[in-house]
């Protein structure tokens, strides 16, 4: 079985049997594309790959032309694994030749996180009086309030929105839906949004999306990453879209929520994925007591 097929069928496999999300599809796919076609260059392939093949190419990635860092190589090993592992069901292999790669263990690295005081000036920097700005208030109330994932906000629609009684439907990773509480904030600037902003971006167009942009259509990312970034200019801090979702995850957890419950609202399959906000609290914790303790 040539390469192509091979690869054709293991998107498939993701898509039906793993039911990843379609970025993580792309990127899984991006991944073994590149492998194979490194393999093919050296007149080999996937079904006759070795262990010091992947090892040869993952060296390759990572100090090539354009290098990547650890923690992409480990990324790229979950792909290439995953690859021989459905090349194994398929009969295409009897072997995984990454299981023998022993990888260094990825540097850990603690999410950014804001204040309460920095994302309160960073959301009354919106200008509200024109309905890009009130749209911009209203995303910006809901991801801080929700902890959502740039694509969870971004896709989301009006039909997923119960203001009365404070919540949000939201599709996550692996296509799964939660129901997560809206803070008062939000609800107000949604209302506002809803009430004086969506209709002016709408016009006579329609449209279940939520958030939208100048022509009435759907928000990109692209388009939330370059709003955000004027206004945490403007306010003078260090931060991305997703440093909002650090942050509400943070906030829970020092205000006493349990894991258990940030882990249910932040969507995570995976306790453990959670358990990094912890960890940001450890650190404060060790710069409070090197700051105060007689002999910090």
């Amino acid at each position: 079985m040539n390469p192509r097929t091979v690869l054709l069928q293991f998107e498939g496999y993701l898509v039906s049997e793993l039911r990843l999300a379609p970025r993580t599809v792309e990127t899984y796919l991006r991944s073994c594309r590149s492998c194979a076609t490194f393999l093919s260059e050296r007149d080999t392939d996937l079904a006759c790959a070795t262990a010091d093949d992947v090892i040869e190419y993952l060296m390759t990635r990572r100090t090539g032309e354009s290098p990547v860092d650890d923690r992409t190589v480990a990324k790229i090993v979950s792909a290439l694994r995953s690859l021989f592992h459905f090349m194994n069901l398929e009969g295409i292999r009897s072997d995984n030749p990454v299981n023998a790669i022993v990888m260094p263990k990825a540097e850990h690295r603690l999410p950014g996180v804001l204040s309460i005081e920095e994302v309160e000036r960073l959301l009354d920097l919106i200008d509200t009086t024109d309905p890009l700005g009130l749209r911009d208030r209203a995303l910006f109330e809901l991801i801080y309030s929700c902890g959502l994932r740039i694509s969870e906000a971004v896709e989301l629609s009006v039909s997923k929105l119960f203001l009365k009684e404070k919540l949000v439907r939201v599709r996550g990773k692996g296509d799964k839906e939660r129901l997560v509480p809206i803070g008062g904030e939000a609800v107000h600037w949604l209302s506002e949004y809803l009430r004086r902003g969506r209709p002016s971006l709408i016009g006579s167009r329609t449209s279940d999306r939520l958030f939208l942009n100048h022509r009435g259509e759907g928000l990109s990312r692209k388009g939330m990453w370059k709003r955000f970034s004027d206004i945490r200019a403007r306010a003078g801090i260090t931060a991305k879209v997703h440093t909002l979702r650090h942050s509400f995850a943070t906030h829970l957890l020092d205000g006493g929520a349990d894991l258990r419950s940030v882990q249910e609202l932040l969507g995570h399959a995976d306790i453990n994925t959670t358990q990094i906000y912890t960890h940001v609290g450890r650190e404060d914790l060790r710069t409070y007591h090197a700051e105060f303790h007689p002999r910090g």
